[in-house]
């Protein structure tokens, strides 16, 4: 029996390489669409050791001769789409390459499946951000979008187009509306690995503060591991359809600073100072999802609870910043 084959877009990415770990472990034959360039990017698939078990192929989502070229190398009965220029804050300094990754992006991929083989199974990462200026205080699936930023902007033009191609060619094509999921394999710029960076690098003698922007701001975050459980079983049900995965608990930031400082030994209130200069140009303020959906329908929900995520980055945050110190 031959193995299942998926191609990843995004692969050196937090959810690419957790996803890739968690299909290994499924026995799946794991491909990954990479953007060649200068740097090292696996250091992801490195840290969970599976670097050498997945197949690379040179491309880049926004070239559609690349994209074919990676499924017919690939040959894939699923495809995800993680591939986007991620992070909120420099979309307002990168608008037209965030619309051409996040956006445009997913119209290549679709099409390239639509032209190649069109019985592929298509996962679409959509955000919760396309939620933006909720007018709802719980976020659901019928809750409308206001997006308030080029990147949510340019993920809602994914996220719809994704139900087109569902609806116009009948693709397999499901979109999950994740809200903020992190682990200490999220990027630095972040705002929780910034929280947890700072937290080891006080601990260690190596900072004396943390600056950060708006410390009211609420989100519902959860473990990039739990999450990647969820994307893979919307593409093994019998119909495709799009689904919310959240914890259904909202902890602003300055709340994740404190669980953070406190399980360090410290108190956040003597090195968090709030710097204007780090304020979006236009905020989000309150972020909180309802899963019941995935709940009923996946058997999905979350097993690491705030408090074991902040302690597990933490943690991992500690042993490298002591390994760059004793350097």
């Amino acid at each position: 029996m031959s193995l299942r084959s998926a191609l990843i877009t995004g692969i050196t990415g937090q959810d690419g390489a957790y996803l890739a770990q968690f299909l290994l472990e499924k026995n799946y034959r794991v491909f990954g669409l990479d953007r060649r360039t200068s740097t090292v990017k696996t250091f992801r698939l490195d840290y969970l050791k599976i670097t050498d078990r997945v197949e690379l192929i040179d491309g880049d989502v926004t070239d559609l001769g690349s994209v074919i070229r990676a499924l017919e190398i690939s040959r894939p009965d699923e495809v995800y789409n993680f591939a986007a220029q991620s992070f909120v804050g420099s979309s307002w300094q990168q608008p037209l390459a965030t619309a051409q990754v996040t956006g445009l992006g997913v119209a290549m991929v679709l099409e390239a499946i639509r032209m190649v083989n069109p019985r592929i199974r298509f996962y679409q990462a959509s955000t919760s951000e396309m939620f933006g200026k909720a007018s709802e205080p719980i976020q659901s699936k019928i809750a409308p979008f206001y997006p308030r930023s080029p990147y949510a902007v340019a993920k809602v033009y994914g996220h719809w187009l994704t139900v087109n191609y569902r609806e116009s060619f009948g693709l397999f094509a499901c979109s999950g509306i994740l809200f903020n999921h992190e682990s200490p394999l999220r990027a630095i710029e972040f705002v929780t690995r910034k929280v947890t960076d700072g937290v080891a690098r006080i601990k260690c003698g190596l900072r004396s503060e943390l600056r950060l922007g708006n410390v009211a701001a609420r989100r519902d975050w959860g473990f990039a591991g739990d999450y990647v459980r969820g994307i893979w079983l919307m593409l093994q049900q019998a119909e495709p359809d799009d689904y919310i995965l959240a914890t259904g608990r909202s902890t602003s930031v300055e709340d994740w600073c404190r669980i953070a400082f406190d399980y360090a030994g410290l108190d956040y209130a003597k090195y968090v100072m709030t710097d204007p200069k780090l304020y979006r140009p236009a905020e989000v303020d309150f972020l909180q999802g309802d899963a019941s959906k995935a709940r009923e329908k996946l058997g999905w929900k979350p097993t690491v609870s705030l408090e074991e995520l902040v302690r597990m980055m933490i943690d991992a945050d500690l042993d490298r910043v002591a390994a760059e110190a004793r350097r």
